[in-house]
């Protein structure tokens, strides 16, 4: 690690751990605030889907595909957009681009610790599931997430999903939670306070006990990587790279597979 970065990581550490102890009430009201928003969102898009219907445009005869990248696009721009905006237009609370890891652009270091990142979330992820075999009943380790893409068949399905999986996702998801959610909680809590919290939530709304412990694991080391970086860069890089693996498991091996035994 750099002195700039050591420093960066003390000064933060004795930052929060000072001033801040009044402050544990955060812990409520920012993840309900991102969650609140992230539901609403889904509903306002059920909406829209409903304002379409009653003016006969048949959105169902679109792909699938199609209709679930629209749908994730549509949810993460109303999301971050309250998340953000709404305090800032009528609390005056504002974020600013070090708050949410966007203060300078991407540079070697963020892209060469993504690989290391994604070796040590591994790992912890095994840990954890190995743990949760032995401690949680009817703990199924095969569940499989729900990506919204199923059979897909032809190219630009695959390209659609590959898209919204492995770019739009990652990239969404990192500016809301190690960004907003992670950067605001660091300066009322102490750090490892935040790092769970925010790495709880991101199990959480991941859904299956699975899909839920890796993704907490892999949030630790998201949160690693911004403060080792002050950046989300990092962030977001290992967390295409852990989406890219999955998508080419879930849906070009298998293609690849058939393809070669015939």
């Amino acid at each position: 690690m750099s002195q700039d970065y050591s420093n960066q990581l003390n000064t933060a550490d004795n930052h929060n751990g000072g001033r801040l102890s009044n402050k544990w009430w955060m812990l409520v009201v920012i993840p309900a605030w991102v969650t609140v928003c992230f539901f609403v969102a889904q509903i306002l898009l059920g909406g829209i889907f409903w304002v379409a219907d009653t003016l006969n445009i048949r959105l169902e005869t679109l792909s699938p595909s199609i209709l679930n990248t629209i749908a994730s696009v549509v949810v993460y721009i109303i999301t971050i957009f309250f998340v953000i905006a709404l305090p800032w237009k009528f609390k005056k609370i504002k974020t600013n681009r070090e708050e949410v890891g966007l203060n300078r652009l991407p540079n070697w270091l963020d892209i060469l610790l993504a690989p290391a990142g994604l070796i040590s979330y591994l790992a912890l992820s095994a840990l954890l599931i190995l743990l949760a075999t032995h401690i949680l009943p009817g703990f199924d380790v095969n569940q499989i997430q729900n990506t919204g893409f199923n059979q897909l068949s032809e190219r630009y399905q695959y390209v659609l999903a590959f898209a919204t999986l492995v770019v739009i996702a990652p990239v969404a998801e990192e500016l809301l939670f190690r960004g907003y959610l992670y950067g605001k909680l660091k300066k009322f809590v102490p750090l490892w306070v935040a790092v769970l919290f925010t790495s709880l939530l991101f199990g959480v709304i991941h859904g299956e006990w699975n899909v839920m412990i890796d993704t907490f694991a892999l949030s630790i080391i998201l949160c690693i990587l911004r403060e080792l970086t002050g950046n989300i860069w990092s962030s977001i890089l290992l967390h295409m790279l852990k989406n890219g693996i999955a998508f080419f498991i879930l849906f070009i091996y298998p293609t690849l597979f058939t393809t070669l035994v015939k």
